[in-house]
């Protein structure tokens, strides 16, 4: 194979590993849809405000975020696991706060879907949430 042959199928590669990063973010179960996107105050930073809703007995999967992540649990119940910390529940009118980089999960353990607003601060141009083991 030629150089450039090479250089395309290593864009695939990388487009198809994007994809599979973007489909595994949004678990089965889970619906994310982004309400507002804009700029704020710090260099380099925006604003990201999500709706997000995890059906009974889901759980989203261990991510980060390229920021912090302030959320707000409008309805249901369920459980945020930060690494190293004791499990935190959380009910409708309960907030958290998810610092950048930090490994998570969220579990609905209720009878009902789970409903929060998710608030993030990220870096432009990274994705909103990155799996990880």
């Amino acid at each position: 194979m030629n150089r450039m042959t090479k250089g395309a199928g290593a864009l695939v590669l990388l487009a198809a590993a994007f994809a599979c990063g973007v489909l595994y973010a949004q678990t089965s179960g889970i619906q994310r849809t982004i309400v507002k996107r804009g700029d704020v105050s710090v260099e380099g930073r925006e604003a990201v405000v999500a709706r997000v809703e995890i059906a009974p007995g889901v759980q989203a999967g261990r991510h980060t975020h390229p920021g912090d992540e302030i959320s707000y649990v409008l309805e249901g119940e369920g459980e945020i696991l930060l690494e190293g910390a004791a499990p935190l529940a959380v009910k409708a009118g309960d907030a958290f706060i998810i610092p950048k980089g930090v490994k998570h999960d969220a579990r609905n353990t209720g009878k009902e879907p789970m409903k929060l607003i998710g608030v993030y601060v990220v870096e432009k141009g990274q994705p909103l949430a990155t799996p990880t083991p």
